[in-house]
């Protein structure tokens, strides 16, 4: 079966010839920007059901509905990655999150540390940043975007067999350090100014912190982001 070149996410079960009710938004989307019309097809995907081709049934600038007609790809779902990372500017945030869900990110945690200058986060907003990679990308899996909170509430709240990958700009130009150990990870990006020594401190006092260094430059926030989940991924991930 040929899978249809527009993809749409939607939070509505899957299955054969189930019938998908759509928002006004993606109606827009589909009749107005896109002119679809009914006998198009639209690959849908909702996270749990894999990818099921769809087509138009019927369909206006303000609601429409969709047919199951076959499932076209099954449900791939990304490793156990956490993307922990303090918020930066707007653009960037929105760039980190992007890239960490099209990079295999399983949930996202935006964490406030001694040197955070970005406040305030819109995780609605961040959320559909995430459904908009998995549409672009061709994954079936919209990562979870948590609420913000503090590092040290992360830290004491951690997860027992949870692994932390620690990205510690101090270390920079030593090697990447990174254990081989399989299982549930965390990946930690600091903020613009880097950890404090009280956080730095605290983190390499956990059995399950492991720093690493990300090369021989120190990469801004965004970068080390990007960086740090294709080395994980590719040492521990499913790129490996």
């Amino acid at each position: 079966m040929d899978r249809a070149k527009v993809r749409l996410y939607v939070d509505h079960p899957l299955g054969a010839g189930q019938t998908v009710p759509l928002d006004r938004d993606q109606a827009n989307y589909l009749f107005n920007v896109m002119r679809m019309t009914p006998g198009d097809a639209v690959a849908l995907f909702n996270g749990r059901d894999g990818e099921w081709r769809a087509e138009v049934v019927t369909g206006n600038k303000r609601n429409g509905v969709l047919a199951c007609v076959g499932q076209s790809a099954p449900q791939s779902d990304p490793p156990d990655l956490w993307l922990i990372f303090a918020p930066i500017k707007k653009a960037r945030t929105d760039f980190i999150v992007e890239k960490a869900a099209e990079m295999g990110a399983r949930r996202i945690v935006p964490v406030m540390t001694d040197y955070t200058n970005s406040e305030r986060v819109r995780v609605d907003r961040l959320q559909a940043h995430c459904v908009e990679a998995a549409e672009q990308c061709g994954g079936t899996y919209v990562p979870e975007v948590a609420e913000p909170l503090r590092l040290d509430r992360v830290l004491a709240d951690w997860p027992e067999g949870r692994q932390l990958m620690f990205c510690d700009e101090s270390l920079v130009g030593g090697s990447a350090g990174l254990p081989d150990i399989r299982g549930p990870w965390g990946i930690l990006i600091g903020p613009e100014g880097g950890f404090s020594e009280a956080e730095r401190a605290r983190l390499r006092g956990l059995d399950y912190a492991h720093p690493v260094a990300l090369g021989p430059r120190i990469l801004r926030a965004d970068t080390a982001a990007v960086a740090a989940m294709t080395l994980w991924q590719d040492a521990l991930g499913d790129w490996s």
